[in-house]
């Protein structure tokens, strides 16, 4: 009797097709939102793409997050997504399910975006490329918190990449 044994290998290349892929599911999230809340709006949506495929290309994206603060505090409706690299095949749901009917009264549309540890790591110019590339500045602030708490709901996957969405639910 004899055994055999197969190891098979698989090396990807993390394109600007794969990122434009995840960022278009970020978009289509962000239109739901402006379908349903009223922000943000079809231009930003666009940049918030552009920024977000520029930055996922790059490997300089942690985590970046839109949605309502109110008191300094994000509220529902927010998502946060986180990226990553993958150990094996991910999932790459469908975008969409955002709650309708969340009470936004005060709250404003804001935006925060933590850089990886890769951009920190870039030399200058790299850095420079990417800020005159991208679509729009971002300052420099504090990290909102959470009045609520993140459900781990949604994960965008390509080209060994992926986006995982949380959104922030109320007590």
């Amino acid at each position: 009797m004899s055994s055999y044994s197969y190891t098979a290998a698989e090396t990807q290349t993390f394109t600007l097709t794969h990122a434009k892929h995840m960022a278009s599911k970020v978009a289509a999230d962000l239109m739901r939102l402006q379908r349903l809340y009223g922000s943000p709006s079809t231009q930003h949506i666009g940049e918030y793409e552009e920024e977000v495929a520029l930055l996922l290309k790059a490997g300089f994206i942690s985590s970046v997050t839109y949605g309502y603060k109110r008191a300094g505090n994000w509220i529902e409706p927010t998502l946060t997504y986180s990226a990553s690299e993958l150990s094996s095949t991910g999932t790459d749901d469908s975008p969409g399910r955002i709650r309708p009917g969340a009470d936004i009264t005060g709250a404003t549309f804001y935006s925060f975006l933590t850089y990886s540890s890769a951009w920190e790591l870039a030399q200058q110019s790299e850095r420079d490329a990417i800020e005159r590339d991208r679509p729009f500045s971002r300052g420099t602030a504090s990290a909102p918190g959470v009045s609520g708490y993140l459900v781990d709901d949604r994960s965008y996957s390509s080209g060994g990449r992926s986006l995982n969405r949380s959104t922030v639910r109320s007590y």
